[in-house]
């Protein structure tokens, strides 16, 4: 004898779905809202954008003249000094940085994940102290360390984007080498031991089996390291010491601290900085969440 069920009403569930989207939707508005206030503000004149009882109102009248006097600068009263000189030491700063780390982090995890040695953990151990140094700690060490290099070898690092860069790999190492480790520890060692008795030896070995499979992990490291190296401030402000080579947060920080810069060149300002570090998230973002989540089963 068949029995007839009742199928489920389906009412319920898509009445479920809809309030988790309309949480979700309330809140990346509330997380968005600041950004629409900078735009905004952007987009208005300074009389325009000095009234606060206004600034939720799109412009009356609309205009791009505000980051054109951020990105370049202006000559007029109040003079202002733009980002573009801040923009581009700051990518001659962050290509080489990432890649370097990146680069350097991927060898570190390779050889603590899969060719072990005696006090390979308490290396690796020692290393991620790394991560726990703040910068202000290190700054005088390093400014030392930088002007007693000069000293010795003539080689002027203080203030220069190959200081930055040499700065910034060294304190991104513990990080890449951690997300690396992670990563490849999750991978057969087995593959390694039959390509070592094929005669395949460490940089073989890394170039054909571990690089191919490394994809997600390099998304992950790279977006991490470009997004803390860009917006970085302290070791810019303290180690360029000079306009010509400040990247482009300190540059901004010189917009934003005046006294006497609009409002809306202000805002400009800070779009066109958080735009690169927004559109890698915006286009890498899901990717960097799988490579995370690549890494985390084993560690």
């Amino acid at each position: 004898m068949a029995v007839i069920t009742r199928a489920r009403p389906r009412s319920h569930f898509h009445w479920t779905r809809l309030v988790i989207y309309a949480i979700l939707i309330l809140f990346a508005l509330w997380f968005l809202m600041p950004v629409y206030v900078l735009l905004m503000a952007s987009l208005k004149s300074q009389t325009e954008a000095l009234q606060i009882q206004n600034m939720w109102l799109p412009p009356r009248i609309l205009g791009f003249r505000s980051f054109q006097i951020a990105w370049f600068g202006s000559n007029e009263p109040p003079a202002t000094l733009g980002l573009e000189q801040g923009f581009w030491n700051s990518v001659y700063l962050v290509i080489p940085a990432t890649l370097i780390s990146t680069a350097i982090g991927s060898i570190n995890g390779y050889i603590l994940s899969k060719w072990k040695f005696r006090g390979a953990d308490l290396i690796f151990t020692l290393m991620l102290f790394g991560m726990f140094l703040p910068y202000q700690s290190i700054l005088i060490p390093l400014v030392v360390t930088y002007q007693n290099f000069a000293r010795l070898t003539g080689i002027q690092l203080f203030s220069t984007i190959p200081g930055l860069v040499v700065a910034h790999v060294i304190y991104g190492i513990p990080i890449c080498t951690l997300i690396f480790r992670n990563y490849y520890a999750q991978l057969p060692t087995e593959m390694i031991e039959a390509a070592r008795i094929d005669g395949a030896n460490f940089f073989s070995i890394y170039r054909r089996i571990l690089l191919p499979l490394s994809q997600p992990a390099f998304v992950v490291v790279v977006i991490w390291q470009f997004t803390s190296i860009w917006n970085d401030f302290l070791f810019g402000v303290t180690l360029a010491n000079t306009p010509k080579v400040y990247p482009i947060t300190v540059s901004l920080n010189n917009i934003a601290g005046s006294f006497h810069v609009p409002y809306n060149v202000q805002m400009a300002a800070a779009l066109l900085t958080a735009l690169p570090p927004l559109l890698v998230y915006i286009f890498l973002g899901r990717y960097f969440i799988r490579g995370l989540m690549a890494g985390s089963l084993k560690g």
